[in-house]
């Protein structure tokens, strides 16, 4: 297989794990703020399932992109920065994703304040790697 293939597989799989997150995200922002029970309820569940497709899904990006630099876990240059944001974006997504898995809906009020900070800094540093990553596809 040719590097084009997996540039286009690579890019393929990112937006899928980004776009769940961030999903996961928003929905558990608003459970918070809904007052019906109901409501919050379905919100929670829609950001469990969310960031555990999310997660899941980040492994075939990971793959694509370790296929596309042909193992090279750190590299140079944009593809250094790139790298520097992803592994620990990657690593909270995964991490996250095991706690609420084993948590589920019975995390203290704190413990799910600190969970939705770590996922909007995941979420912040999925960006930072995005944007690196396209300055490698655009040469900028």
């Amino acid at each position: 297989m040719n590097s084009a293939l997996f540039a286009r597989m690579h890019g393929g799989t990112t937006h899928f794990p980004i776009g769940l997150v961030i999903a996961s995200l928003i929905f558990d922002v608003l459970a918070l703020v809904v007052k019906d029970p109901d409501h919050q309820s379905g919100l929670r569940a829609a950001g469990f399932y969310s960031l555990q497709l999310g997660a899941l899904s980040s492994f075939a990006a990971v793959l694509s992109g370790l296929l596309l630099t042909h193992g090279d876990l750190m590299g140079s240059g944009k593809l250094a920065k790139h790298h520097l944001f992803l592994w620990p974006a990657f690593a909270m997504i995964v991490g996250m994703a095991v706690w609420r898995m084993a948590v589920r809906d019975r995390a203290s009020r704190k413990a799910y304040g600190v969970y939705l900070a770590l996922t909007l800094t995941a979420s912040c540093l999925m960006a930072a790697a995005g944007y690196w990553g396209g300055e490698i596809l655009l040469g900028g």
